[in-house]
């Protein structure tokens, strides 16, 4: 948990509101703005700052591998989910009857590009019944012709998180030609990712790392190196960019860093970095713990009133997001922003998100005015 001190010095917008949307945006840290400051310094250097500028670049690798316990050579950035996704389709291999799968609980970032490329492979499509992806669906779907297999760790609709070693277990068994890829954009910095040998891992930097918008983390851990090889024009993915050759071949970068092929986002760097400072002490074991437990309120406090959530409560496999649907959600809504209850009112729920910066207080305040409005 992040404590009432660092919270109150770190977040004072937090002191008047219960704010529940993280999972929309998150409050950065006052020391986010300090950081914004100094990129303004180096960039206003011109180019004599630029060295600067990839430093921090390099820093904030650093500081995502050790929050994540890799390595700097398997973290790099780009601007969006979004971008990371149309480039990571550029290094997938459809052809001859190549398939692909996805899930109807994944943001569209995810989903959609393998919907529009040339080779038109067949996209298949796991289903969840009752909020919950059952293994026994996905099976069907797996095969020796599957070359992607895309989830969310956990579902920005739901909150539902998929249990991840049986799940991985499944793919890899009966589907062992696949890339294994996973938005963590729900997740990262607020669960201790159990994640981390899928193939290709993406996580924007504005929601729970705290950062801005503008950034996306790019994880390719180190046995999938060779296997993700991103196919785009550029220049800062390429290592012979300036060479004499550049004109008669593209040599990319394999891995991550072949996901940064222009000038990087460096606003969204310095944000970052903040973000990633503000978690790493108490660090994510400890945010997850602490949130955690607000969630299984929130969940059993639900329950009480006879509010039914879109997904089932995780024991022991929690994510920081509880949604669930009703006849009244924009009155509901409206009426808790009266109280400076801040929660997301979109495609069709209510979603409460729950960071370490929250506390009970928050969550029983949210209940109370829901019980009033029952």
């Amino acid at each position: 948990m992040i404590d009432n001190f660092a919270r109150n010095l770190d977040f004072p917008e937090l002191e008047q509101t219960v704010y529940l949307n993280t999972a929309a945006e998150g409050i950065p840290p006052v020391s986010c703005r300090d950081a914004l400051l100094r990129y303004h310094d180096a960039k206003s250097e011109g180019m004599a700052g630029r060295e600067r500028l990839f430093e921090e670049f390099s820093l904030a690798q650093k500081d995502t591998a050790n929050l994540l316990g890799l390595t700097p050579e398997e973290v790099s950035f780009c601007s969006s989910t979004s971008e990371a996704y149309n480039l990571l389709a550029t290094s997938v291999d459809f052809s001859n009857g190549g398939e692909a799968v996805i899930s109807n609980l994944e943001f569209p970032a995810g989903a959609t590009p393998w919907l529009q490329l040339s080779s038109e492979p067949k996209v298949h499509l796991w289903e969840h019944r009752n909020g919950v992806l059952e293994l026994d669906d996905l099976a069907g779907l797996l095969s020796e012709s599957t070359r992607l297999v895309q989830v969310s760790l956990v579902s920005f609709l739901t909150g539902y998180r998929i249990a991840w070693s049986e799940f991985r277990d499944l793919v890899r068994q009966k589907a062992p030609q696949a890339l294994l890829s996973v938005d963590t954009t729900q997740a990262m910095g607020r669960v201790a990712l159990d994640c981390l040998d899928a193939d290709c891992i993406f996580a924007s930097t504005y929601k729970w790392l705290l950062g801005s918008q503008g950034g996306c983390v790019v994880v390719v851990p180190e046995h999938a190196r060779e296997k993700v090889l991103v196919r785009a024009g550029g220049w800062h993915n390429l290592a012979n960019a300036f060479d004499q050759d550049r004109f008669e071949r593209a040599e990319p970068f394999p891995g991550a860093a072949g996901f940064a092929v222009g000038m990087p986002s460096f606003p969204a760097i310095y944000a970052l970095r903040s973000g990633l400072a503000c978690l790493s002490d108490p660090g994510i074991p400890a945010i997850a713990r602490h949130s955690d437990e607000l969630v299984e309120r929130l969940h059993s406090g639900l329950a009480e009133i006879g509010i039914k959530t879109m997904s089932p409560p995780q024991p022991g496999n929690w994510s920081g997001i509880v949604s669930f649907q009703s006849e009244n959600d924009e009155a509901i809504h409206d009426a808790l922003l009266e109280k400076n209850i801040h929660l997301m009112h979109q495609a069709g729920r209510l979603r409460i998100s729950v960071h370490g910066y929250n506390r009970m207080e928050d969550i029983e305040t949210c209940l109370d005015t829901l019980r009033q409005l029952s």
